[in-house]
C-alpha cells in the first residue's frame, strides 16, 4: 500500500519534510493557508539564518538556489558593551546564509509542486486535526496558527516562562555597511537587550536585518511598540539614538541619510513565549498526529535556532517514515527519542542566554575574548546545540571546556 502523509503548515519544517518524502517516493500533501504569490507583499515573517548543517540538507534536497559565495557570511562578531567593553570573533568551519522567507518559502512550495507534490490552501484549526488524522496514515502538524494547545499540551518542566522574555523589534534595513567579509554581529547592552545584525538576501539584493531583543523595563523596550507607519521620521530618529547609545559598533556602520526599512512592511514587533510541547496525539482509530517545528518547540530567536531545528527534526521524521513499518504511537515515540537531544538542547541553551549571565557563563564570555579556539568552538556549535549544551549546562562543564581549550596544543591532541 502506498503511504500518504499529511503536513499542516508550509514553513521550513513542513517543506523540508515534504521534499524529503517526495525524494524517497512517499506521497505527501501540504495544507497551508497562504499561496506562494501572497508572500511578496506580506509583512516580514522573521529574520532567519541557516547554518551549514541546514544548507547541506538543502543541497541534498536540490533546493540550494542561493549558492553564490557572496551571499554567505563566515563568522560572528560578539560585542559586549560593559563598562570595560568585550569583543571577540568566532569563525565557522563552513559559512552560513540568511534568505528572506518571503522569497525562500514560495520557491520551495513551487519546487514541491513542480515535482508533483500537492498543496491544499485552507486554514486548519485545532478542531480539524482529528478529521485530517483519519484521512492520512500520519498527520504532521508544523504550524501553530490554530493554537493546538489541547492536542499538544505544553510541558511545564521544559517551559519555564509564561511571558516573553524580550520585546522584539525586527527590521530589514538599507543604509548599513556590510563587513568585509560579511559577518553577523551579536551586540549586547547589559540590562537593556541584545541585537543580532544579519546580512540577508531579500527582494532587492542584500539588506541588513536588525533583530533587536529588548529587555522589558529597559531603555530599548519602547522600540517594540514604536509606530513606523504613524511617524516614520520619529521612528528612525529614535532607533538611531538607541543604536548609538547601546550598540555603537553597529551605529558606526550606518549612513543616516540612507538608513530606512528596505520596504515599508519590513518590520516585525512583538514577543515570543518559549514553549516546549508534547508531540504526539493518538486518536480512537489508532491514527496519530505528530508535532514538528514551532508546534513542538518555540524558541526565542536570539540564538537563531528555530528554523535550523525545524529542518533537522523534519529530516529525522522523514528518515523514520521512509523506513517505518507502522506509523503509530510507538513510531512517534521513536522519532522523539531521536530528535529530542538537539531540539531540547537548543531550547535550554536559548533560555539560558535570556537570563542574566551566571558567574560561570560570565567567565566563559570573558575567556573567549582571550581564547580564539574557544570562541570558534562556541560559534561552530550554533550548528550543534546539543554540543553547546554539553559544554555550558553546568559550571563544571564550562570550567572543563575552558581548561581544555586553554591547554597547550600537545595536551589537547593527547586528550582527544
Amino acid at each position: 500500500m502506498k503511504r500518504e502523509i499529511g503536513i499542516v503548515g508550509a514553513g521550513v519544517g513542513g517543506l523540508h519534510l515534504a521534499l524529503y518524502l517526495q525524494k524517497h517516493g512517499v506521497d505527501a500533501t501540504i495544507i497551508t493557508d497562504r499561496e506562494p504569490h501572497e508572500y511578496r507583499h506580506s509583512r516580514l515573517l522573521n529574520t532567519v539564518a541557516h547554518h551549514h548543517v541546514t544548507i547541506a540538507r538543502e543541497d541534498y534536497l536540490g533546493i540550494d538556489h542561493w549558492s553564490k559565495p557572496e551571499l554567505f557570511y563566515a563568522y560572528h562578531d560578539h560585542y559586549f558593551n560593559f563598562p570595560q567593553p568585550l569583543h571577540f570573533r568566532g569563525d565557522f568551519t563552513k559559512p552560513s546564509r540568511a534568505v528572506d522567507y518571503r522569497i525562500y518559502l514560495p520557491v520551495l512550495m513551487e519546487e514541491f509542486m513542480k515535482r508533483g507534490g500537492r498543496i491544499e490552501y485552507r486554514r486548519v484549526d485545532e478542531v480539524d486535526i482529528p478529521v485530517l488524522a483519519a484521512r492520512f496514515e500520519l498527520l504532521v502538524v508544523s504550524t501553530g496558527k490554530g493554537g493546538f494547545g489541547q492536542i499538544f499540551p505544553y510541558r511545564p518542566e521544559l517551559t519555564p516562562f509564561s511571558q516573553p522574555q524580550r520585546r522584539l523589534c525586527v527590521g530589514l534595513y538599507n543604509g548599513v555597511r556590510q563587513t568585509n567579509p560579511m559577518s553577523v554581529t551579536l551586540s549586547v547592552s547589559p540590562g537593556h537587550g541584545e541585537m543580532i545584525v544579519i546580512p540577508t538576501v531579500t527582494f532587492d539584493g542584500i539588506a541588513t536585518a536588525l533583530l533587536m531583543e529588548n529587555v522589558p523595563g529597559g531603555d530599548l523596550e519602547e522600540l517594540a511598540t514604536l509606530d513606523y507607519a504613524q511617524d516614520r521620521k520619529h521612528f528612525l530618529r529614535t532607533l538611531l539614538a538607541k543604536l548609538e547609545r547601546h550598540h555603537p559598533t553597529t551605529f558606526d556602520r550606518i549612513d543616516p541619510a540612507q538608513f530606512d526599512l528596505a520596504q515599508e512592511q519590513d518590520l516585525l514587533q512583538g514577543g515570543v513565549v518559549p514553549t516546549v510541547r508534547n508531540t504526539t496525539a493518538e486518536f480512537a482509530d489508532g491514527k496519530c498526529a505528530i508535532a514538528l517545528g514551532d508546534v513542538h518547540s518555540v524558541v526565542d530567536p536570539m540564538m537563531g535556532q528555530g528554523a535550523n531545528m525545524a529542518s533537522y527534526a523534519a529530516f529525522v521524521l522523514g528518515e523514520e517514515i521512509v523506513k517505518g513499518d507502522a506509523l503509530d504511537v510507538r513510531f512517534c515515540e521513536k522519532v522523539d527519542l531521536r530528535r529530542q537531544d538537539r531540539v531540547l538542547a537548543a531550547s535550554r541553551w536559548t533560555n539560558m542566554m535570556l537570563a542574566p549571565p551566571s558567574p560561570a557563563l560570565g567567565m566563559l564570555l570573558g575567556t573567549m575574548g582571550q581564547n580564539k579556539l574557544l570562541a570558534d568552538e562556541f560559534t561552530e556549535n550554533f550548528n550543534y546545540p546539543e554540543v553547546q549544551w554539553d559544554r555550558i549546562s553546568t559550571p563544571q562543564r564550562i570550567q572543563a571546556w575552558i581548561d581544555r581549550t586553554s591547554a597547550p596544543h600537545e595536551q589537547r591532541i593527547a586528550a582527544a
